[in-house]
């Protein structure tokens, strides 16, 4: 509370302060103070108490007046004049005057609780991070070169880690890239959104139905225009592509999201084909998760086949390493590389230096080859141990999976009786997440037998048994 009375040509204050709250005393005056100038109970030009009569009046000490007083000088609403004392200043035009109310909170919604069985394909097992080795490669990182971590990088990544991209890339995918053509970035999406800048908004994208569902909205987000081209047995129809007159198209050829197709080689020259029949068409090779075969020797990455330089080769360490490590590379073909440089060489890299030379060190020493075979090991087995559940479940007889060989999950038909929106309800209920086909699809097709994505990422060898067992009982 806080009011005001003349004495001798000087504003007299009576403040009313809360001597046990939480909020200092000082700052109690200051907002008392302030409150009254804003609202014009304090005019312009008023002389304030001196620092030593305030403080007598309220009974409190001159170090806190002079604290509330610097204050309010601070943010122009006392000005201070030697040896005469304080003044109120002018503050202009007046605000209207409205209570002091907090600003709304902008409430989130509580996440739903985690699932017991995750079988969704964005799942993550964090217990196949390589927690110490990392820790230790960080260390070593921050105790060599501090100095250069904190400063800006290159717009295309650390050139360490381009090295040993380049490298890994040569001796797994058979891709000769040179260091100098791979722009690093946080994510596939951002990457995606930085093509579609460079490609232009006047482009036409094509991307697949039933695919990767965030593509469609990356390319609308950057003022782009995209179609969708559905995919028959060999992967994405080349024939609608040339029929939709689409410039761009991306695909993920060594093993389509979602549905596990891996994409022949004459499939793969018919799409090079139309590439080359246009120098404004391109093909984004997203090769997502290629690390993780099954069967069999690795597929050529599309741009080992391209001479023409149509392809953009897009990964990520997402599935190889962790999600929340957000690196993901590409390579440019060198006409798109000097675009690239001409028009988005101002963007600065999104990806912390310090990940990168950590990651760069990773895979310099040899050890990400080391964990990529840990991992392969691992979900293979938890791969094997789900065929066999289902194939032992009462559900063998009902189901059929596809494509199984590759990637981190499967297609699997179920005929149960059940609609595609009523199997995914039923698994949720059971403490099992998973996703329907349809859930991927811009296009529905209603003659399409009901047909779930089976991810393995993300559960334990341990909780296979039990959660095939509860998809069982929901499905029955």
């Amino acid at each position: 509370m806080f009011t005001s009375y003349q004495k001798e040509g000087i504003q007299m204050l009576t403040v009313f302060l809360d001597h046990r709250g939480a909020t200092p005393l000082y700052e109690q005056i200051y907002r008392h103070v302030r409150a009254s100038i804003e609202s014009g109970e304090l005019t312009e030009g008023t002389r304030m108490p001196s620092k030593r009569e305030l403080a007598a009046s309220l009974e409190v000490s001159p170090v806190t007046v002079e604290t509330a007083y610097a204050q309010l000088v601070a943010e122009g609403y006392l000005r201070s004049k030697l040896r005469s004392g304080h003044f109120v200043n002018p503050l202009g035009d007046r605000l209207a005057t409205v209570p002091i109310t907090h600003a709304p909170t902008a409430t989130e919604p509580e996440p739903n609780a985690a699932p017991a069985f995750d079988l969704s394909t964005n799942a993550f097992d964090a217990s196949l991070f390589p927690y110490t080795v990392w820790t230790k490669l960080i260390r070593a990182t921050l105790s060599e070169s501090p100095v250069g971590l904190l400063t800006a990088g290159h717009p295309q990544g650390s050139f360490a880690l381009r090295k040993e991209i380049a490298r890994h890339l040569a001796d797994y995918r058979g891709i000769h890239a040179d260091p100098g053509a791979i722009v690093v970035g946080a994510g596939s999406e951002y990457l995606t959104g930085l093509l579609v800048q460079l490609f232009g908004r006047t482009s036409l994208y094509a991307v697949e139905d039933p695919g990767y569902p965030k593509i469609a909205r990356i390319v609308a987000s950057n003022g782009g225009t995209s179609v969708t081209i559905p995919l028959d047995l060999a992967g994405l129809d080349v024939e609608r592509l040339r029929g939709s007159k689409a410039d761009i198209v991306h695909l993920t050829p060594s093993h389509q999201f979602p549905t596990g197709i891996v994409m022949p080689i004459g499939r793969r020259r018919e799409l090079l084909a139309w590439a080359n029949e246009d120098r404004s068409r391109y093909v984004i090779e997203d090769d997502y998760d290629s690390e993780f075969r099954f069967a069999g020797s690795p597929i050529p990455a599309l741009q080992g086949l391209d001479g023409s330089g149509r392809v953009v080769y897009m990964n990520s360490f997402t599935k190889s390493l962790a999600p929340a490590l957000r690196v993901s590379y590409m390579v440019l073909p060198e006409a798109l590389l000097a675009r690239f440089r001409v028009d988005l060489g101002h963007v600065a890299c999104t990806v912390s230096n310090i990940e990168q030379e950590t990651l760069a060190r990773f895979m310099r020493e040899g050890r990400f080859e080391r964990h990529l075979a840990r991992m392969r090991t691992a979900y293979r087995m938890r791969r094997d141990a789900l065929l066999k559940a289902f194939h032992a479940s009462p559900l063998e007889r009902r189901i059929a999976v596809s494509n199984v060989d590759a990637g981190l999950h499967f297609l699997m038909q179920v005929d149960c009786g059940k609609t595609e929106r009523e199997l995914v309800d039923a698994a949720l209920r059971a403490g099992v997440r998973l996703a329907g086909l349809a859930s991927y699809r811009v296009v529905i097709d209603p003659q399409a037998r009901p047909s779930v994505v089976i991810g393995y990422g993300g559960i334990p060898l341990d909780r296979v048994d039990r959660a095939v067992a509860a998809l069982a009982l929901a499905w029955e």
